[in-house]
C-alpha cells in the first residue's frame, strides 16, 4: 500500500493493510475521501469499469449523495439507478442526519 495513502487509516495500523485483503475497504476510503493523487493510483490500480462495478455492487453506500453524484458523472453510472439509490429511505435519514 502506498504511504500516501496512510492518512486514510488513521484507525487501522496500516503496516498489516492489504490490498489483497482489505481491498474494499481502501477503495471505499480512496473514493470517499482521496486527494486526486490518491484517486488517480486507485483508477491506475483497478481502473475504473471496477470502480463502476464496485459502487453498483454496493448501491453507492459509504459515498455521501455528493460523492455519488460525482462518481457517476466521472464513471459513467446509470443516472436513474443512481437516483433510486439517492432516493432510499434509510440513505435519506443519514443525509439528514448530517446536515444538522
Amino acid at each position: 500500500m502506498p504511504q500516501q495513502l496512510k492518512r486514510l487509516f488513521w484507525d487501522c495500523d496500516f503496516a498489516r493493510l492489504r490490498w489483497s485483503a482489505h481491498r474494499d475497504m481502501v477503495i471505499g476510503r480512496v473514493l470517499a475521501h482521496g486527494t486526486l493523487d490518491d484517486l488517480r493510483w486507485l483508477r491506475g490500480r483497478v481502473g475504473d469499469e471496477a470502480l463502476a462495478r464496485w459502487i453498483i455492487r454496493r448501491r453507492g453506500r459509504g459515498l455521501s449523495n455528493r460523492q455519488l453524484r460525482f462518481w457517476e458523472v466521472i464513471l459513467k453510472l446509470p443516472h436513474r439507478q443512481v437516483t433510486t439509490w439517492l432516493r432510499d429511505e434509510l440513505r435519506q435519514v443519514w443525509e439528514d442526519r448530517c446536515r444538522r
